[in-house]
């Protein structure tokens, strides 16, 4: 399998489970154990945003200090500790995967960031978005269609929302950057922002 294919793979079984779990098919404990355990045997290892696009992505977000971003599938945290570090906001990471989630909590603790940065074991299609002045994904396109009616109700006016590699279907970008992957294939950020970027 290659690694596009094998990202795309864990992005849909991840955004299937989430579905689960938000339509009541499944407990939310069981929806994410057995997620966990899916990637875990059968997907891993997890595929993280390169540093570079990690740069961009924040740069896009225009981030000021004392803000609050939400990374939605935060992996390692690699988002939520460079937001945090380099432009001194509260950074919130929701991630499905118990392994990650942990990995990403202790790597906080051991930069000393944990007053401003907080890694949540849990289902973003769960998680109130409310308080996010920034929300940053990098997910499948039927996660993104999946989590944006939660994004359009409970983002407050003015927030950005940066996507790598997959736009949100029904809304229109502010602006889009090209870069090249280590590869040579080439990747898209999407910049969004409430409301100017919802179609009516």
């Amino acid at each position: 399998m290659s690694l596009r294919a094998l990202r795309r793979a864990r992005f849909h079984s991840i955004c299937a489970a989430a579905v689960l779990v938000s339509a009541g098919l499944v407990s939310p404990r069981a929806g994410l154990a057995q997620e966990s355990d899916y990637f875990t045997k059968k997907l891993a290892p997890s595929v993280g945003t390169p540093e570079h696009a990690v740069d961009k992505m924040l740069e896009a977000a225009q981030l000021k200090p004392g803000e609050t971003l939400y990374d939605l599938g935060c992996g390692d945290g690699r988002i939520l500790v460079k937001a945090a570090k380099k432009y001194k906001v509260k950074a919130v990471g929701i991630e499905i995967s118990r392994d990650l989630a942990e990995q990403a909590a202790e790597d906080v603790r051991k930069k000393g960031l944990e007053d401003q940065v907080k890694v949540i074991h849990g289902n973003f299609l769960k998680t109130d978005l409310s308080a996010a002045n920034v929300v940053t994904l990098y997910l499948a396109p039927t996660a993104n269609d999946a989590l944006r009616p939660n994004l359009e109700r409970e983002l407050k006016p003015n927030t950005r929302v940066v996507s790598y590699d997959y736009p949100i279907d029904g809304w229109s970008p502010l602006n889009t950057w090209k870069m090249s992957g280590h590869l040579g294939d080439v990747h898209v950020i999407y910049l969004y922002r409430v409301p100017d970027s919802i179609k009516k």
